[in-house]
């Protein structure tokens, strides 16, 4: 009989020994469109996010007894709000404690309602105001609002290139619209006229019509609120038609994807805002993008710096709750500061930036260059 019982007591033992160090995970979730015109933009989100996740793993980080594990779990929103409800309600059913998009301002609206209600951590690079404007105390912006990007275009737009006649398009989007409205507001208070504002799609390939119109008007430029999918076969269209005019835009502008898609329509004549510092000039900007490089085989986009530095905020916020609980999260996300690759973040009540700079840039030869900070 001793013998039968003995595998009981050895199993009795070991449940009454100090528990060994086991894993905590922490699962972070990427929300963003991995397929579609923007799957380049979602797949760029994602890599920044993917980058920071290894780089905390290989570091080892404990909280308590236990070592955290982040585990990074992906899904496609496609871009539009239904799907991005139903990626939210995804990441809820599975434990996501933690999200690092959407990337449009259009999803990011709806499914905060989603996260909020899961008790889930969102962190957007939606420009709407609209987004932070819900009382949700678990919604961070962790780039600049449209309020910032198109009011530092309307300024770049009147002092440095002196406009006076400016039309404007939309493709309807929360962003597009955000940006176009905000961009028109403040160049009309900067003494610009607005020879007219009009509307197109983000599914849109054909701009004719609006592009002779602001022809006939003599615009000195257009301002696109929208997406690189359209703002490079528009700036295509502008040059078949001898439309002599600058094609100004926002963040989503600023990406190797105009060059690529719009070739040598995409110059000199493109200027576009986004949030943020000159990365390369960052103390640790050159440093990411060589990480970056080597781990994706390929340059990071607009945004892969922004969703790798809020990773490591949130991995600092964490330590210094010393709890992964969201709501303890959050408290010392607007109660500390972290120094990123692409600047200083803090947030506000809102979950808004503190501070944020804005840079204007061109394009030389397919690549950006930055021509001035706000």
């Amino acid at each position: 009989m001793k013998h039968i019982y003995a595998p009981l007591a050895l199993a009795a033992l070991l449940l009454s020994a100090p528990a060994l160090a086991a894993e905590q995970i922490v699962k972070i979730g990427v929300s963003g469109p991995l397929s579609g015109a923007n799957a380049f933009a979602g797949k760029d989100d994602e890599n920044g996010v993917r980058l920071a996740v290894e780089e905390l793993n290989a570091q080892k980080l404990t909280l308590g007894a236990n070592t955290l594990k982040f585990e990074l779990v992906s899904e496609d929103d496609q871009g539009d709000p239904k799907a991005g409800v139903n990626v939210a309600q995804k990441f809820a059913d599975a434990g996501v404690k933690f999200v690092l998009g959407p990337y449009n301002s259009g999803v990011a609206i709806p499914a905060s309602r989603v996260y909020s209600e899961a008790g889930i951590l969102m962190s957007t690079v939606g420009t709407n105001p609209k987004i932070t404007q819900g009382g949700y105390s678990n919604v961070f912006r962790i780039v600049a609002s449209d309020l910032q990007v198109g009011g530092a275009m309307a300024s770049y737009a009147a002092k440095e290139l002196k406009l006076k006649n400016v039309g404007v398009i939309d493709d309807r989007t929360a962003f597009g619209q955000g940006i176009a409205t905000e961009f028109k507001r403040q160049a009309k208070t900067a003494g610009l006229t607005i020879a007219g504002h009009e509307f197109t799609t983000d599914k849109a390939s054909d701009f004719a019509a609006i592009l002779t119109a602001f022809k006939a008007k003599k615009v000195d430029a257009i301002f696109f609120g929208g997406y690189a999918p359209q703002g490079a076969p528009m700036a295509r269209q502008m040059k078949q038609l001898g439309l002599n005019a600058k094609l100004l835009g926002g963040d989503t502008l600023c990406s190797p994807e105009m060059a690529k898609l719009g070739g040598d329509a995409v110059g000199d004549n493109v200027r576009c805002a986004q949030a943020g510092a000159i990365l390369a000039k960052q103390s640790d900007g050159p440093a990411f993008q060589q990480r970056y490089r080597k781990r994706f085989n390929r340059d990071a986009d607009v945004y892969a710096p922004s969703f790798y530095d809020q990773t490591m905020f949130i991995a600092q916020a964490i330590r210094a709750a010393k709890s992964v609980d969201t709501k303890a999260v959050a408290a010392q996300l607007r109660a500390s500061t972290h120094q990123g690759v692409v600047g200083s973040y803090g947030y506000d009540a809102q979950g808004n930036l503190k501070k944020t700079a804005v840079t204007v840039y061109t394009f030389t030869n397919g690549a950006l260059a930055p021509l001035a900070s706000y």
